[in-house]
């Protein structure tokens, strides 16, 4: 049969039940042993006090021995001088409390047990011309001590049995929090991530771990929450081509058209499928970002001329505009990132303020170095981003105007890419306008850690 460990409240219960009795028989043991000591040391003290008196007589009033029995109550001692034994009490012949003195150390008192099983404390001094010894009987005393520990043994058990009902109540009483963030934990399930733990306590253990997994819960509906809009976006999306392909194509087919019609409706479809291609490239990249299968090449990066390779690949759609498309790389400037994904982050940005911008307008690339950290600023002239997007900006299919993104073939898939790309190596991208006077993204790259990666190469 396979053992099963008890609960924690029954193992609670155990672990005070054991110490709170160890405690007890600590304690009791203390008592026993204190009062042992205590009366001994009375009884002692009584024995010397005896002997002293008895000694004063016999230096005194040799012939007032015999009377110290009746007159004093000291029906136990012997007197012993050069001559012999020179008065014993008959109690002390009786008992046979002369042998008591051929054992142990004369000088202090020791215990002796009788032919008839009484016991007697005795004890002796000499002196150079007598000797005097008494003795007390003792069997009260320890009649005394041995109802105590018969006391303090049968109140062990009760005591222990104390412990254990105590415990558990105790302990039922400490770890009712913890049922109750079990029978409340049972109840949350994907659908209903919005209810949190009871927290009696935010500042015990217990209200500490409640915070502890509401805080992961949180996380939790937030990153579902993420997911439920990401896939219906993804769906959104696709079903839009997927759509005005299926239309296209139905009306070709219904219908009779020249050889122009044909090539123009063969030309729309191929534009649909030209964005949905982009949008499955765009998600295959955010999926190998989530799953972390993205192997990052850092190498030590010139900024500058990255930045100018993109921008010369991008001007012909800024000439389409008659936008003006200008690099500022006043110093040279070293970052240490992945080439590939900081040129993606970098074309998605430029790309992003070409299309936003209107005809005419003006796209400016500056890089420069600050705080020894490599900074990419794209700044442009078009109708900016109100406050009340900025918060969400860099969220996966997210728009500031949905119809616009749409015409332009935009997917709201381009600001999220060119974060994870400069969040995957060490570095930060902030929109940094105020929505007034068109936009202003700002990457900031780590540095290289050689000299000139603040632009003194």
């Amino acid at each position: 049969m396979r053992f099963r460990p008890p609960s924690v409240r029954a193992r609670l219960t155990l672990w005070h039940a054991a110490v709170l009795t160890l405690i007890v028989c600590i304690f009791s043991a203390g008592i026993l042993l204190f009062l042992h000591a205590r009366l001994y040391a009375a009884l002692d003290a009584q024995l010397e006090r005896e002997i002293a008196t008895i000694g004063k007589v016999y230096r005194e009033e040799p012939e007032e021995l015999k009377n110290l029995a009746s007159e004093w109550g000291i029906t136990l001692f012997r007197v012993d001088d050069a001559g012999g034994v020179r008065q014993q009490t008959e109690a002390w012949e009786r008992e046979g409390l002369s042998r008591a003195l051929q054992i142990g150390d004369s000088a202090s008192p020791l215990s002796w047990t009788a032919s008839d099983g009484r016991r007697y404390r005795v004890h002796s001094i000499s002196e150079p011309s007598y000797r005097v010894a008494a003795a007390i009987e003792e069997t009260s005393l320890r009649d005394t001590l041995w109802t105590l520990a018969v006391i303090l043994a049968m109140g062990i058990p009760f005591a222990a049995g104390l412990a254990v009902a105590g415990g558990y109540f105790l302990a039922g009483r400490v770890l009712s929090p913890v049922g109750a963030m079990a029978q409340k934990a049972r109840e949350i399930t994907a659908e209903s991530l919005a209810k949190r733990l009871p927290v009696d306590n935010a500042r015990d253990e217990f209200g500490q771990l409640a915070t502890v997994f509401n805080d992961t819960l949180s996380r939790l509906q937030d990153a579902f929450e993420r997911l439920r809009r990401f896939t219906a976006d993804a769906s959104h999306e696709l079903r839009t081509p997927l759509t005005a392909m299926r239309s296209v194509g139905e009306v070709a087919l219904q219908n009779r058209f020249d050889a122009v019609t044909y090539r123009d409706v063969i030309g729309s479809m191929l534009e649909e499928v030209d964005r949905l291609t982009r949008l499955v490239e765009s998600l295959l990249i955010l999926t190998r970002a989530d799953s972390g299968k993205v192997q990052l090449a850092p190498e030590d990066l010139d900024v500058g001329g990255l930045a100018g390779h993109v921008v010369d690949q991008l001007r012909v759609l800024a000439d389409e505009k008659q936008q003006a498309l200008a690099l500022r790389a006043p110093i040279p400037v070293y970052a240490r990132a992945d080439a590939a994904l900081i040129r993606h982050a970098l074309m998605n940005l430029i790309h992003n303020a070409i299309k936003y911008t209107p005809n005419g307008g003006t796209i400016t690339v500056e890089v420069n170095a600050t705080g020894g950290q490599a900074k990419i600023e794209v700044r442009d002239t078009g109708p900016g981003i109100p406050a009340a997007h900025r918060d969400r900006i860099f969220d996966r299919f997210y728009r500031v105007d949905t119809g616009r993104s749409r015409e332009e073939g935009g997917v709201g898939l381009g600001l999220a890419i060119a974060r994870w790309a400069v969040e995957a190596n060490g570095g930060h991208i902030e929109l940094a306008s105020d929505g007034k006077a068109g936009s202003l993204f700002r990457v900031i790259l780590p540095p290289t850690g050689k000299s000139f990666a603040l632009g003194k190469g």
